[in-house]
């Protein structure tokens, strides 16, 4: 997946579309049994278990 560029309007912080995404997934992962990815370089271990976790149902 290619990497989002910024809005068009002139840049405020956390408007950086990457930074949008960013904070939808965390807020995913807060309340959602499925986990999503947040970033390539994602740490935690629970957080990284669940994603195994889903990989294994998915198939």
């Amino acid at each position: 997946m290619a990497q989002p560029k910024k809005q068009s309007s002139p840049r405020k912080t956390g408007l950086r579309r990457s930074h949008l995404r960013l904070d939808l997934a965390r807020r995913v992962n807060k309340k959602s049994p499925v986990k999503v990815y947040t970033t390539k370089k994602q740490a935690g271990k629970a957080l990284n278990k669940q994603l195994e976790e889903n990989k294994t149902l998915a198939a």
